[in-house]
């Protein structure tokens, strides 16, 4: 299948969207699929029900929405899922999008991923102009990521990562912070990382979707691991921005870099400049809310782009000032009852 993308003729859309306090929206992250080979355990239950096909955005639709937001003055893509390249022909989104990388008008495009297709693709991601990638990765331990994954086998995600590097990608090792799994194993994954020359962030698990676990027993808080690991690392701290939630410290001794995402204990709504896009086309302004816009409606009732343009000015007048992420365990149900994988990793 192939699709010839729609150029944009400049118009009073073109002028860039900033939400009721004052952040300019500069970064939109797309979920091509809710699909994943993978089944995490603070990420899906293991038996998932998966939209139905005909409620995706096509290739197609998801190009014209994502150019939309291009010429609003969005300046970065991550393409997510669910597990994104998995997604059917996705190569040809990526070669669609990267005019934008050839034209100036996109300054990244870049995604997510699982690692379990990037033997496959990493040299074409590159051709179409992706630099830089995040490829989680919660353990180094064999049997304890087959456990976490419950479908995942770390050999093929470490020649992913291989291939990736070969081709050039530069990699963030992305591994959610999960007590009674991985907490022994910060010092390996900053080691591993870091001899490679790729940089480790560390991400508090969040309480989105029904997964099958008591996320009280899963939540480990990032400041008690940040001070764990001071025992025997010096961090010094950078005021290094990536348009994400991440704040970076450097590690001495290794001189690599160390990101601490932290929606629980110490959120990044003050500086948030993202919003988020579902395969059906659902525009999420925040992670942590529920409130949403359809775009979907927009993008097949007209071939003409102004609906689409009065509904994204619509939904960023919206967005909220931050999210209210809390773990009890007295609350029975999770803070925000869809999945991440919905949502967008």
């Amino acid at each position: 299948m192939t699709f010839q993308p729609t150029d944009f003729v400049p118009s009073r859309a073109s002028d860039g969207l900033v939400d009721p306090f004052g952040r300019t929206v500069s970064y939109l992250r797309i979920s091509v699929t809710d699909r994943c080979d993978f089944r995490c355990v603070y990420c899906m239950a293991e038996n998932m029900t998966f939209l139905p096909k005909k409620d995706l955005l096509s290739l197609e639709e998801l190009d014209r929405v994502a150019s939309a937001f291009v010429q609003r003055g969005t300046r970065k893509l991550r393409i997510t899922g669910g597990e994104p390249l998995v997604r059917k022909d996705i190569m040809q989104l990526f070669a669609s999008l990267s005019r934008h990388l050839r034209s100036g008008a996109l300054e990244e495009l870049t995604l997510t991923t699982n690692g379990s297709q990037l033997a496959r693709y990493a040299a074409e991601l590159a051709s179409y102009g992706v630099k830089r990638i995040n490829v989680s990765v919660d353990t180094l331990d064999p049997d304890k990521f087959r456990a976490a994954t419950r479908w995942g086998e770390l050999d093929k995600v470490m020649g992913g990562i291989d291939a990736a590097l070969a081709a050039g990608l530069h990699v963030k090792i992305n591994a959610v912070a999960l007590k009674g799994v991985n907490e022994t194993e910060f010092d390996d994954l900053i080691r591993f990382s870091h001899a490679r020359g790729m940089d480790l962030t560390l991400i508090e698990t969040m309480p989105l979707g029904d997964v099958d676990e008591d996320r009280t027993d899963q939540y480990l808080p990032l400041s008690r691991v940040r001070a764990d690991l001071m025992d025997r690392w010096t961090l010094i701290d950078l005021p290094d921005q990536t348009g994400g939630p991440a704040r970076y410290v450097r590690i001495a001794e290794t001189g690599g870099r160390l990101g601490f995402i932290t929606p629980l204990t110490h959120n990044f709504c003050e500086s948030c400049n993202r919003v988020r896009l579902t395969c059906t086309g659902t525009l999420y302004m925040c992670l942590g809310q529920e409130d949403a816009a359809d775009l979907r409606a927009a993008v097949r009732a007209s071939g003409d782009d102004a609906l689409l343009h009065a509904a994204i000015t619509e939904a960023i007048s919206r967005k909220p000032k931050g999210h209210d992420f809390i773990i009890d365990r007295r609350a029975q149900k999770p803070a925000v009852g869809r999945h991440m994988s919905v949502t967008g990793g």
